[in-house]
């Protein structure tokens, strides 16, 4: 199976990083024929502190999206949090992800799978990768086309996650594709005073270890100046990198 490549700024934050990154996934995907499916949040629902950026919001979002459609003709993905975000997401987007903590909700499972778009299921940081099955048996059962599911890490202790490769060939069993998310799985969860730390020098390594255990995808949360980011600077790669980072993968 072809690898596929998710790659963008975790958060909306300007049309201008927009344009910026997707510009450089363009040119990334034409001189090395890779697929890169462009990603960005119109909301984090789930941020750390109240005070925390989370996006200009589903409307104004939503059409920022579909505005980097147009211009650079890249497919997308965006996260939802409410089951109402799916049918205007799924009108936008072409594979819909639902977050690690909300994997196992029902409704929202079954709302993503009813658009038609590709489900991309992550796992949550407290499930093993056998316990996948039952969230993508509900995508499927409520009419999904095509599920896939994401690593993302485990949590094992206070501030901070653990890898657990084998769980790519274990997801494989019902997945249709297993995507290993590079940039979420080297976070430090709340260890940067009321915001979420990260090692991003372990990123590239990361792809490599679940390549080596079958990974059919990969995700690259990315920004031209990660330290300056309003969501996840710690743990995303450096935009400049990312190219070198897929090389590295072919």
């Amino acid at each position: 199976m072809k690898p596929i490549f998710i790659a963008g700024p975790c958060v909306i934050e300007s049309a201008e990083l927009l344009d910026t990154v997707a510009a450089e996934l363009v040119r990334i995907s034409r001189v090395t024929g890779v697929d890169i499916i462009f990603k960005a949040s119109f909301d984090k629902a789930n941020r750390t502190s109240v005070r925390s950026f989370r996006g200009p919001g589903l409307e104004r979002g939503l059409q920022m999206l579909a505005d980097v459609k147009s211009k650079y003709g890249l497919r997308l993905t965006t996260d939802i949090h409410e089951s109402c975000q799916a049918a205007p997401a799924g009108e936008v987007v072409d594979v819909l992800q639902i977050p690690a903590f909300l994997c196992r909700q029902t409704d929202l499972l079954v709302a993503a799978a009813r658009t038609g778009c590709v489900v991309n299921i992550k796992k949550a940081q407290f499930l093993s990768g056998e316990d996948m099955q039952f969230p993508v048996e509900k995508a499927r059962d409520a009419g999904a086309g095509e599920v896939w599911l994401s690593e993302r890490g485990s949590t094992f202790g206070y501030n901070n996650l653990v890898v657990d490769f084998r769980n790519i060939p274990v997801m494989a069993r019902w997945a249709d594709r297993v995507v290993m998310d590079c940039t979420h799985s080297v976070q430090r969860p709340g260890a940067a005073g009321g915001s979420t730390g990260g090692n991003r020098e372990y990123i590239p390594a990361m792809a490599l270890a679940a390549k080596a255990f079958g990974a059919a995808g990969y995700f690259f949360e990315t920004h031209p100046d990660p330290d300056s980011a309003k969501s996840d600077g710690p743990n995303m790669l450096y935009l400049r990198d990312l190219e070198g980072v897929i090389r590295s993968l072919l």
